[in-house]
């Protein structure tokens, strides 16, 4: 079978250097939709030099090169379709404030290969430090059609009891996206054709091109910093998500928020205005101090 679970396990951790400086944290930030109004202090604060805060997520493309879901398929061992290939959820976990700018060291590896009986699903972790210590470390699953049914692990199901997962939301926000949104995107180091390419996202199984996972995720994380956190990035500690539908750029997403009985978790839920709520991001927990 093109994945051999035994091998991308037992293959040696990938060592790169990364670096990034005020210029790639703005184009992420405007890659997720920051900017609107242009002249809003709250929205200065992620596009202006001179304010600059780091969203969290922006660990996700920190140092540019190929995004997690990429570098999981160039591990020993896999060998499959890019258009089979979604990626099925993130899990990060900020051990420091991201810095304006910096240089680090990024030590990946492939940790787990989940036997979801239609399909695989390989869990790529990178471990983020610098001098001073470890500054994050992130998950990518990475969702493989067909290459399930080989009687592996079916692996964890994340479900989080100490947050309501059901009832009205404490918070419901709506964001536009632009129909350029994953054109921009793309700008941060995801060149995947199935975001811009008609003809390949079409063999992928999709209408249009659809836009970045990992672009929703930090799209609706600042929904949660802006709306929860008086947009103050520094208290975020840990975000995770499954990945449960596509979003096409231009669409709406609607973002609802429950908060934990107690503080520092809530729970999010994301879906598409559009095409009546359907569901976009699920099982999602923001952590936060």
């Amino acid at each position: 079978m093109p994945i051999d679970a035994a091998r991308a396990l037992a293959a040696a951790p990938r060592v790169r250097e990364i670096t990034w400086d005020h210029k790639d944290v703005r184009l992420y930030h405007l890659g997720i939709g920051a900017g609107v109004p242009a002249t809003d202090p709250r929205e200065l604060r992620y596009t202006l030099e001179s304010r600059l805060r780091v969203l969290p997520s922006f660990a996700t493309v920190a140092g540019g090169g190929p995004p997690g879901v990429i570098r999981a398929l160039s591990t020993p061992g896999v060998d499959v379709d890019l258009a089979q290939v979604l990626h099925g959820g993130q899990d990060l976990r900020v051990h420091r404030s991201v810095p304006v700018r910096g240089g680090a060291t990024a030590t990946s590896r492939v940790v787990a290969v989940h036997d979801k009986g239609t399909a695989a699903v390989l869990v790529l972790r990178t471990e983020v430090a610098d001098a001073d210590g470890p500054l994050w470390t992130d998950e990518a699953e990475v969702f493989v059609r067909g290459e399930g049914g080989w009687g592996g692990e079916r692996g964890p199901r994340r479900l989080s009891p100490t947050v309501p997962s059901e009832g009205a939301p404490d918070v419901v926000v709506e964001r536009s996206l632009r129909e350029d949104q994953a054109l921009l995107y793309r700008l941060c180091g995801d060149s995947n054709p199935l975001h811009a390419d008609p003809g390949f996202a079409a063999r992928a199984g999709f209408d249009r091109p659809v836009l970045h996972g990992l672009c929703t995720y930090g799209s609706v994380l600042k929904t949660v910093v802006d709306t929860l956190l008086d947009g103050d990035v520094t208290r975020v500690r840990a975000y995770r998500t499954r990945f449960a539908g596509v979003v096409y750029p231009g669409e709406t997403l609607r973002v609802r928020l429950w908060r934990a009985r107690g503080d520092g978790v809530v729970r999010v839920r994301a879906g598409v205005v559009e095409r009546d709520d359907a569901p976009v991001l699920a099982d999602a927990l923001v952590r936060y101090d």
